[in-house]
């Protein structure tokens, strides 16, 4: 036996990707669920997958290899947990607080309407307000529908939460405000101050976590190729107007560069040492 969770649903998992790194565990199913290796040569391996498994049991190779080698009869019987738990489990405080942000934004904005929120939100749309600070990252915070809304909070999210639990806090909000400021400068350049949300900061994760995972994969943070080929695909399709909708293209290329840049910045001395 190599170990036993409480939780059926990471003891699957975990023997969905070590059947991935083509290693046969099975569960046996008891008080607890029980992992066991057949094959004790292999006991090394496991053990040391292990370790690495335990450190962030929702790290998206692990989701990733459920889908690649799960299956639906494993009859194991999983227990209910409280969606607010979840959240909380795989986003730090300054993930919270901003997806809280927005929400409010959003609730205020479908009550009061569009135009007095961003008229004390937007990016300064006149010369005597470039000293109200705050306008330069407060675009981030505003969503026009449903759909916008939870597009960018689930990536926000997904990748935010992965960064300030692997990496910290600190290193967040490091993205996040400078994303939303150069997302948010280019965009104004490119199409004028009347726009929001919090996409130029997702491309920015985007492009930080995949080739920070790539350059430095001991980071813990990591975004399969086949995730940053969606995006790009979803920038082009918004760059040509593909949608039929107003995309902020400006802000997603600025963001998504911003992130490449900061990923290839902080792997320096990883690629040297290498």
């Amino acid at each position: 036996m190599i170990t036993s969770f409480t939780n059926p649903r990471v003891a699957q998992a975990f023997v969905d990707y070590m059947a991935t790194q083509g290693i046969i565990l099975t569960i046996q199913q008891h008080t607890q669920s029980d992992v066991w290796l057949a094959d004790e040569s292999q006991a090394d391996r496991v053990h040391k997958e292990l370790a690495l498994f335990l450190e962030n049991p929702a790290d998206p190779r692990y989701l990733a290899a459920s889908w690649e080698s799960g299956h639906t009869n494993s009859g194991l019987q999983y227990r209910r947990f409280p969606f607010l738990a979840t959240l909380k489990g795989n986003a730090g405080p300054f993930t919270l607080l901003i997806a809280a942000l927005c929400i409010v934004v959003f609730i205020i904005m479908n009550i009061v309407g569009d135009q007095p929120v961003m008229l004390l939100l937007a990016w300064p749309y006149d010369p005597s307000l470039k000293f109200e600070l705050w306008r330069y990252f407060t675009h981030a915070f505003m969503h026009f529908s449903l759909m916008h809304i939870l597009f960018n909070l689930l990536w926000w999210w997904y990748l935010g939460g992965a960064v300030e639990k692997r990496l910290g806090s600190g290193k967040l909000i490091v993205i996040t405000v400078i994303s939303a400021l150069l997302s948010g400068f280019i965009q104004h350049k490119f199409g004028g101050p009347w726009f929001g949300g919090l996409s130029g900061v997702v491309y920015a994760l985007m492009g930080y976590v995949w080739l920070r995972g790539e350059r430095d994969p001991e980071s813990g943070v990591h975004l399969q190729r086949g995730l940053i080929l969606f995006s790009l695909v979803w920038l082009v399709a918004g760059w040509f107007d593909l949608f039929g909708m107003s995309i902020a293209n400006g802000a997603h290329v600025a963001g998504l560069v911003v992130g490449l840049a900061m990923a290839f910045a902080d792997t320096q001395n990883v690629r040297k040492r290498t």
